[in-house]
């Protein structure tokens, strides 16, 4: 079993409308967003998990400690990550590589939405940032940076998604263009 430390910094347009009051935000941070850390420390075993005899399984789950915060960024979720790997610990570079060459089903079959490099490693010490990486690859990919060993577990990073474009909408409709191309929807 893993482990991790996550510290969640959540733009302002992540709260839906009509959100926090403009004063609450202005030269602030708010450090609670009501039901957010409960589905962070969740929701990575439900990615990862396998369907058996029609149930989530978790065969090895990832025990995640999360903190939320309201930032005030219009768009972009970032994600302060400390892990602790379970099993052998992998090489920076080795991550790194992965992190650089790493395509999926939505890559192999061109969907419309899909990146084409889903995620992007910057080598810079001060990236990802919203402003300058959240509309990379159509707003749909995932900048990771900051890669390096951590004191308390083995490796911590800084990632960063569009969380209006990758997250829930770019989401749904790149789930809905492979169900079709998978047969799953009529064309």
């Amino acid at each position: 079993m893993g482990r991790i430390i996550l510290s969640n910094l959540e733009a302002l347009s992540g709260a839906g409308f009509p959100g926090p009051a403009a004063i609450d935000v202005v030269d602030n941070i708010i450090p609670y967003i009501k039901g957010e850390e409960e589905k962070s420390e969740i929701e990575p075993n439900k990615v990862l998990a396998q369907i058996e005899n029609g149930a989530f399984v978790n065969h090895d789950p990832i025990k995640v400690s999360a903190h939320c915060n309201r930032v005030p960024v219009t768009h972009g979720h970032t994600a302060c990550v400390s892990l602790e790997f379970s099993g052998l610990k992998p090489k920076l570079e080795e991550i790194r590589h992965l992190w650089k060459e790493f395509s999926g089903i939505p890559q192999e079959v061109d969907l419309p939405s899909a990146p084409k490099q889903p995620i992007i490693y910057r080598e810079e010490v001060d990236r990802p940032q919203p402003r300058k990486d959240r509309d990379k690859d159509k707003g749909m990919a995932v900048v990771v940076g900051r890669l390096r060993e951590c004191p308390v577990f083995d490796i911590r990073f800084v990632g960063l998604h569009h969380n209006t474009v990758r997250g829930a909408a770019g989401g749904a409709i790149l789930t809905a263009e492979l169900l079709r191309a998978q047969g799953y929807l009529g064309h």
